[in-house]
């Protein structure tokens, strides 16, 4: 992620950045690599529970980063974070908006022949029953949490995951779900509510 920054002309030439503004140039370069590098994992696993899927999790993902690059890539190190999950979050929006176009179109112009097809968070379930004897309960722990993220409304699963898993204060939260304040705060009990009842004996 280092080809969106201008080429630096050489000393000398017309327009050349002085060579303090090179490093300086540089090392805001690097530090946003470093950003990037250290959130994607993070952002990829968020998009994925939004999505259930990890080509459209990883577009969404380098989209948003592309964008905090292009934007906001001199701005202080310290607004990149809840820069890039604003974007991240209304790129998910987005694709939930599309989602549902999508959705009623097959609805639409499916036979009612057609059988109906296995739900997909019945399949993930089956997907990660079967686990080694050693790890059998932390396995199947992330199996039912992942299960539950998936199923939470989208604006509940957002404020979870900005507030209890990238640790963003409410007022960030806020800002990258577009909504109040006391919105988030709704959203996240109902979230921790739904979560407590559905994983039981897992929850921490």
């Amino acid at each position: 992620m280092s080809g969106w920054h201008s080429q630096i002309a050489v000393d000398g030439q017309p327009g050349s950045l002085c060579l303090g503004e090179r490093v300086g140039s540089l090392d805001r370069t690097q530090a946003l690599d470093r950003f990037l590098a250290g959130i994607e994992r993070r952002a990829f696993r968020m998009a994925h529970i939004a999505t259930g899927n990890e080509d459209e999790a990883l577009d969404l993902v380098q989209d948003a980063m592309l964008k905090l690059a292009h934007k906001y890539g001199d701005r202080a190190e310290e607004e990149w974070g809840p820069l890039f999950h604003c974007i991240l979050q209304s790129r998910i929006r987005d694709w939930y908006r599309r989602e549902r176009v999508r959705n009623r179109l097959r609805e639409f112009f499916r036979s009612p022949h057609d059988e109906e097809g296995e739900d997909p968070l019945e399949q993930i379930a089956d997907a990660t029953a079967v686990a080694p004897d050693e790890d059998v309960q932390r396995k199947r722990a992330c199996a039912e949490l992942d299960v539950a993220l998936r199923a939470l409304p989208l604006r509940q699963q957002q404020a979870f995951l900005l507030r209890i898993w990238e640790e963003l204060d409410v007022a960030q939260t806020a800002h990258a779900m577009g909504c109040s304040q006391g919105s988030v705060k709704t959203h996240l009990f109902r979230a921790l509510q739904v979560l407590r009842k559905r994983l039981g004996a897992h929850w921490p």
